[in-house]
């Protein structure tokens, strides 16, 4: 096996801020990046076009280009009908900032999906991403939803609802092993027809932990942000790992992944450690061996 995939990181595990953080990525051997844009510098409010031009032709400079944007608003995804209304016109913004940036990718977390097609909480997700999934289509670009807060199965049933395959997928394997316990490598084989972006990151679970715990959801108990952060910095339920050193397969995900065709980007995620710049490093060099 001998991956051709070009390899990403995400500009903001750094913790240095976009320019730096930019790079950074190009010192450590990346091909793109990703970028949050949800506040700050990179809210789509906050940056003019002649702004966005200058970011472009910036990154452009160092020999790097956008892998995705990273549009994820926060709280319980797309399953509140009232945030929905800001929402989804936020996301439209992301979506036209993504492609000024030179890519057709904006990855976000839509909330856990219900298993149950009939409740109102999936008609709610589904009638936001709809809305979502029609206007990234009209535009060529695409909503990438990331794996982890519900199975394989489950999301993909929920993409098979939609008209259009501008709601598609963000694989993160690590997510999947530590929170809903999912395969990595047969997820893949399931959501084949939708997957856009990956993230490449590890971890291993220790103990089974409810969704809802770590992602939150209407209808559950209140999201208490520093309870979530404890459960992931305790380590108590599950781990993020440095590459190699956690349950994902990656061997078989990696040769899951040829066997779809999948010819898209390969971007580092690091949320978690004293050291992410180290980290990073040697995740770039890990994913290279595969290309050997």
């Amino acid at each position: 096996m001998k991956l051709t995939n070009k390899i990403g990181v995400i500009v903001d595990s750094f913790g240095v801020g976009v320019r730096e953080g930019l790079k950074k990525a190009k010192e450590v051997g990346a091909d793109g990046v990703q970028i949050y844009a949800v506040r700050g510098e990179m809210d789509p409010d906050n940056l003019t076009p002649e702004a966005r031009k200058e970011l472009k032709s910036y990154i452009d400079s160092l020999g790097l280009e956008i892998s995705a944007l990273v549009g994820d608003l926060g709280g319980h995804g797309f399953q509140s009908k009232e945030d929905n209304k800001w929402k989804v016109e936020k996301s439209k913004r992301i979506v036209d900032l993504a492609l000024d940036l030179g890519t057709n990718i904006v990855t976000t977390h839509i909330g856990i999906v219900p298993h149950d097609q009939s409740s109102e909480l999936f008609h709610t997700m589904h009638d936001a991403c709809e809305e979502l999934a029609q206007y990234a289509s009209s535009a060529g670009a695409y909503f990438a939803i990331e794996t982890g807060p519900e199975t394989a199965k489950d999301l993909k049933a929920f993409l098979d609802t939609l008209s259009t395959k501008g709601v598609s997928v963000n694989f993160d394997p690590a997510n999947m092993v530590m929170v809903t316990g999912d395969d990595p490598v047969q997820g893949v084989r399931i959501l084949k027809d939708y997957i856009v972006h990956t993230h490449v990151k590890d971890g291993t679970r220790y103990r089974e932990v409810d969704p809802r715990d770590v992602y939150g959801a209407v209808g559950y108990e209140p999201m208490d942000h520093d309870k979530i952060a404890k459960m992931v910095s305790s380590g108590e339920f599950f781990r993020e790992l440095p590459l190699g050193e956690g349950s994902v397969n990656f061997d078989e995900y990696f040769k899951a992944l040829q066997e779809i065709g999948y010819a898209g980007y390969l971007t580092i995620e690091r949320e978690v450690g004293d050291q992410p710049e180290i980290d990073i490093r040697k995740a770039v060099q890990f994913i290279k061996r595969f290309q050997a």
